[in-house]
């Protein structure tokens, strides 16, 4: 299975990174929404997309919108994992089309768990 991380932390991609090869995931990363995007359009959708909400050039948000607006993409599951805890903020995230929401601080247990709800772990 495929996934890309993107945030513009360059020590939490590392850190998910390393989650995503313990469950078998070959992993691609990008710092920022655009990045992501021109990555999905040059090599095709992952199985899955972990995305941070905020950062430069293209929000994880707005990266959520643009990638489900593209009927290529429908088959990818994101999943937003961010320090923003609000609860507009989950509800907006999910109605865009996140399929699932961790808030940042996690462990690597939370993440196994959403990636099993995704049918996405091993």
């Amino acid at each position: 299975m495929k996934a890309i991380v993107v945030d513009d932390s360059r020590a939490m991609r590392a850190i998910i990174k390393r989650a995503l090869i313990a469950e078998g995931f070959e992993v691609c990363e990008a710092g920022n929404g655009q990045e992501a995007l021109d990555e999905l359009n040059k090599n095709g959708a992952p199985d899955l997309a972990l995305v941070d909400w905020n950062m430069p050039v293209m929000t994880g948000f707005e990266f959520i919108q643009e990638v489900r607006a593209l009927k290529q993409f429908d088959s990818m599951s994101i999943m937003m994992v961010t320090t923003e805890t609000e609860s507009s903020q989950v509800e907006a995230a999910l109605e865009a089309g996140a399929n699932e929401y961790v808030m940042k601080p996690f462990t690597p247990d939370v993440l196994q768990d959403k990636l099993l709800m995704l049918g996405l772990a091993r």
